[in-house]
């Protein structure tokens, strides 16, 4: 595992079938979160796009639209950042080797900028579980202007 996945103990789980309109589940809980943090806006809409990303991958491309397939989404605030992990049931997938967004052969295509935005959104990012299980780290200082 990497640092960020390290002694983590997460405050609060949820998990739910993989159907996309359970996103709402994770919105309510980055909701909640920031509010109970104190999380500055600069950083929310970075951690509610990034987020709902990962879940978004975790039901379509990880475990298919498989209502009996699950996603878990857990968080832990540790020291000055908030640790956000999102797993679904699903074989993995090489996220060292994805197709460029921004290449100009992809710049159209409708997909395949998740992962993108993550590691442009986030901290940090680091994937587990070959892939199956993403962890995200976001600071909490506010953006200096």
């Amino acid at each position: 595992m990497g640092a960020l996945t390290d002694d983590v103990q997460f405050t609060e789980r949820i998990d739910f079938p993989s159907q996309a309109e359970n996103i709402h589940l994770v919105e309510k809980l980055i909701d909640e979160v920031c509010a109970r943090s104190n999380v500055h806006e600069s950083h929310y809409g970075n951690i509610l796009i990034a987020l709902t990303e990962a879940v978004n991958n975790a039901i379509h491309h990880g475990n298919r639209q498989d209502p009996e397939r699950r996603v878990v989404v857990g968080y832990e605030v540790k020291d000055d950042a908030i640790i956000f992990m999102v797993g679904d049931e699903g074989p993995g997938f090489d996220h060292d080797h994805l197709p460029d967004p921004t290449d100009p052969e992809n710049i159209e295509k409708p997909h395949g900028r998740g992962v993108f935005l993550m590691r442009a959104l986030a901290d940090k990012v680091e994937f587990t579980d070959n892939g199956a299980t993403v962890v995200m780290s976001f600071g909490l200082a506010p953006v200096k202007e």
